[in-house]
């Protein structure tokens, strides 16, 4: 029993030694452990040059099947990398790469006919594009889209344009083409010439009430401007009205 014992004891003892060396010294050895080295960050380098960096630093790459595209970078600039950079990674790991594609994507437009200026701005800015020029045309629509041009052309819903291309915007200035009088208001009711202005195709501008001995309160006793100014349509008509002494 006493053999068998120490015969067990040094069985223990060798597994314990050749154990330990095998994690402390073979291991470490064949694994690089505890060397790391720091992912270098190539967002904006080419792809070659972004290569020459990894191969420079002992790291492997793979480029991702699915591109991006960015208007301000390169075609085949490096828009995202696994791992992130100033990530420690060991000696020859391999670096996801994600470029930039070398056309950019056709975007078709939605129907951004009839719609507010800022609506279509913001759907824009969604679809990659970018606004360009402004054109104020005559039409009582004030800041409503009428019709969108690329290169100077007229584009209509369905188009297919390259993303990050810039789409110039007809817009309605508010005022019509037809030459309108301003009617008499001085002497009405403040509801009743408010009736009668968006009737002549004028808008409602700034309300002013102020006390008037002379004129009941609630009634217009000045305008401008004034009756039988010839005005353009959708034009706006400032009222003075007769307010109750405080």
């Amino acid at each position: 029993m006493k053999k068998i014992f120490i015969h067990l004891l040094l069985i223990i003892s060798a597994s314990i030694l050749l154990g330990f060396l095998f994690l402390k010294i073979y291991l470490p050895t064949h694994t690089n452990h505890g060397e790391t080295v720091s992912v270098p960050d190539l967002s904006g380098y080419t792809f070659d040059e972004a290569v020459n960096i990894l191969e420079k630093s002992g790291l492997n790459y793979e480029v991702s099947q699915d591109s991006g595209y960015s208007v301000d970078a390169p075609a085949l600039a490096v828009l995202k990398q696994i791992p992130p950079a100033e990530d420690q990674v060991k000696d020859g790991r391999k670096i996801y790469l994600t470029l930039n594609a070398q056309n950019a994507p056709m975007i078709k437009l939605p129907n951004l006919v009839n719609l507010q200026l800022k609506n279509v701005q913001e759907i824009l800015a969604n679809l990659g594009l970018e606004r360009g020029e402004l054109i104020y045309v005559p039409d009582i629509a004030i800041n409503v889209v009428l019709e969108l041009q690329y290169k100077g052309q007229p584009i209509a819903e369905g188009f297919e344009i390259p993303k990050g291309e810039k789409i110039d915007l007809v817009v309605g200035d508010g005022l019509g083409n037809q030459i309108l009088e301003v009617p008499t208001l001085t002497g009405m009711d403040e509801i009743d010439a408010e009736f009668l202005i968006l009737g002549s195709g004028l808008r409602v501008g700034e309300k002013v009430y102020y006390q008037n001995d002379t004129v009941p309160p609630g009634y217009v006793f000045r305008q401008a401007p004034p009756a039988q100014t010839q005005v353009k349509t959708g034009e706006t008509i400032d009222l003075w009205i007769s307010r109750k002494e405080n």
